[in-house]
């Protein structure tokens, strides 16, 4: 029995450092969605990517307003699975987008 503990303990142990290091890479990621209108679909876009970057992180967002605003750019993340809707609506153009965000 003690020789079954001493194996099971340090093997355990390692599983739940291995399942919370999973769980706290995966935390690092957020899918978040925004929508913006404008008078093109430009515009919209950028305003539904101001929408994301806002709901995900405000400093984000001040570095993407001060460097030139990219639709698609996040400082301080990755950026993938950036997906985009627009139609006619609104103030000429609603733009709804979604993307996963990396830190």
């Amino acid at each position: 029995m003690i020789r079954f503990v001493r194996v099971a303990v340090p093997a355990l142990s390692l599983g739940c450092v291995l399942l919370l290091a999973g769980a706290s890479a995966q935390a690092a990621c957020i899918t978040k969605g925004g929508r913006g209108t404008g008078g093109s679909i430009d515009n919209a876009k950028f305003q539904a990517w101001e929408a994301v970057l806002q709901a995900t992180d405000w400093g984000s967002w001040a570095g993407f307003m001060a460097g030139g605003g990219k639709v698609g750019s996040a400082p301080g993340y990755k950026v993938s699975d950036v997906k985009s809707r627009c139609q006619s609506g609104g103030l000429g153009h609603v733009c709804v987008m979604q993307a996963r965000l990396c830190k």
